[in-house]
């Protein structure tokens, strides 16, 4: 198993009582540690407005980022996770890409969806399309992106996207274009597109779940006559790791008594819902036997979010310790 590591950035509220004037170098000196240890990439989000609620908290834009971090590292890859379709022309994401893949010298991951926070879309004046809308811009833009990449230029009349020889050149340094994650687990529409153009499928990390999307992708493939097995199959996992279950439980109550100031009580408890029981909470142990688990069902590549990396890296340290090297 291969593993990613969520940057902080703000959008999760884990950058609150850190300066803005600090938040670049304590994002790039992540990173730079990252690059250092076992990782393979490093990930942002694309979002605008924080989570569980909008506050006036900062949330760093994801393609900037990428860029700065694009010219600031040398072996990491990097990666959204992921960016929303609609909020770019996709004939220019595909140019603003391209161009951050030279910059990486070739380290570009490209992860896009359909895009989900309504409160935000309207906030920025995208209003919010029904579902089989968005995705339908979601298969469109995927078809000219991959078009742009290979051939250097697009054209394309689709029912939600239009672009007429839109040159995008320098192409990207790698061969073919970007990887593309598509993420997202809708069984109908969602994984169909997965089968018909990505090189990683990204989805729910529960087992149960896990398994049925698999099997659902499967189907698919098989449908559109795409070979399953070259789709890597990857999931995001909230972290909250400790020697111990007591230790544990600290740190979800350090991650809700920072929340709560922002978003209020039931809200911070709520967010907890996103890391109890699930595979990356527990001791290092706990976390191995679960990660061993789906990584026999077909798991390949895990993206870890840890709440408290900009103020404490111990529990990033005993990840790295302890549970990397068993799974991987």
């Amino acid at each position: 198993m291969r593993f990613g590591l969520f940057v902080p950035q703000g959008w999760r509220l884990d950058l609150v009582g850190i300066e803005p004037a600090e938040h670049w170098p304590l994002i790039r000196d992540f990173v730079l540690r990252a690059e250092g240890g076992p990782w393979e990439s490093a990930w942002v989000y694309d979002h605008f407005h924080t989570v569980p609620e909008p506050t006036q908290e900062a949330t760093h834009e994801a393609w900037t980022l990428m860029s700065a971090l694009a010219a600031s590292t040398s072996r990491i890859r990097l990666g959204q996770m992921c960016t929303a379709m609609s909020y770019r022309n996709p004939a220019y994401l595909a140019k603003v890409a391209a161009t951050t893949d030279l910059i990486s010298g070739g380290r570009v991951e490209m992860g896009i969806g359909a895009g989900w926070y309504e409160q935000e879309w309207r906030a920025y004046g995208y209003g919010f399309p029904p579902p089989g809308q968005r995705l339908a811009r979601l298969d469109e833009g995927v078809q000219i992106m991959r078009q742009a990449w290979s051939t250097g230029s697009a054209t394309f009349d689709g029912k939600h996207y239009q672009v007429d020889g839109a040159i995008v050149r320098p192409l990207p340094l790698q061969d073919g274009g970007l990887p593309l994650w598509i993420a997202g687990g809708g069984e109908k529409v969602t994984l169909r597109i997965v089968a018909k153009y990505a090189n990683y499928a990204n989805f729910d990390g529960t087992p149960e779940v896990f398994a049925h999307k698999s099997n659902v992708l499967k189907a698919h493939c098989q449908a559109v006559g795409t070979d399953f097995d070259a789709i890597v199959r990857t999931s995001n996992y909230n972290v909250a790791i400790g020697t111990t279950e007591a230790e544990v439980e600290d740190r979800l109550q350090a991650l809700k008594s920072r929340l709560i100031p922002h978003v209020g009580e039931a809200a911070a408890e709520g967010a907890l819902g996103a890391f109890r029981g699930l595979p990356g909470v527990g001791t290092p142990e706990q976390i191995v036997e679960k990660l061993g688990k789906l990584k026999d069902m077909g798991l390949e590549y895990g993206i870890c979010y840890f709440p408290e990396a900009a103020y404490d890296t111990s529990g990033i340290e005993l990840f790295e310790r302890e549970v990397v090297p068993a799974v991987r």
